[in-house]
């Protein structure tokens, strides 16, 4: 399974793209359903199709071309834009992610987050920046709910470029709200975390301690 966290689908084929920017594609490439409409590219043959349509889901959706809409129309890909986000709230849409995906096998995720999906206030530093994204802590919410499936693979980070921040502050602002969502991804809570065989320490050990 995929859950696609960004502002953009990534799913123009290269003839359906009006840009020609290979890494407004990547989906394509790797989804099974589009393997017929993909040309033959030198360099790309290696790429192998391992996504079904079915295992796919969209959140933070926001700036979408019109024939990568109708890709996701004609594939009947889950899709929560920020439309959803709104109407819905992250732990709505989360749940129903999880529910959509595990409906009839529980499989492996692989979980892609593009920075540009949380809103740009937060994390200027990106090459596509679109306003109307998703809030610190509603990004946050998203790895948290992932790595709580206890079914997290992989996960990549993308679109992070310190030379878009036009000051240091957005630089910071956008490193570290990306270093927060990875951490979110390995189990790191707000409200926070101690390691599993912590306990409390008994009255005679305090005194030993002093002693030592």
């Amino acid at each position: 399974s995929v859950i696609w966290v960004d502002a953009h689908a990534d799913i123009n084929t290269p003839l359906t793209s009006p840009t020609g920017n290979i890494h407004g594609q990547s989906m394509s490439y790797v989804l099974r359903e589009l393997q017929s409409k993909i040309p033959v590219l030198p360099n790309f043959s290696w790429i192998r199709p391992c996504v079904s349509a079915k295992d796919l889901v969209y959140i933070g959706l926001r700036d979408v071309d019109p024939e990568e809409h109708y890709i996701l129309k004609l594939l009947g890909v889950k899709v929560f834009s920020m439309s959803e986000v709104d109407q819905l709230g992250i732990a709505r849409v989360m749940e129903e992610t999880c529910d959509y995906l595990f409906s009839k096998v529980k499989k492996p995720i692989h979980l892609s987050y593009d920075i540009d999906a949380i809103d740009p206030s937060v994390t200027p530093a990106t090459g596509t920046p679109v306003v109307g994204g998703l809030t610190y802590r509603e990004g946050v919410y998203i790895t948290e709910q992932v790595c709580q499936t206890g079914l997290l693979s992989a996960v990549d980070m993308v679109e992070v470029n310190p030379l878009r921040g036009q000051t240091e502050e957005e630089v910071q602002s956008t490193v570290s709200t990306a270093v927060d969502l990875l951490c979110g991804c390995f189990g790191r809570l707000r409200e926070g975390n101690h390691p599993s065989d912590y306990r409390l320490p008994e009255e005679a050990e305090k005194r030993s301690r002093k002693q030592i």
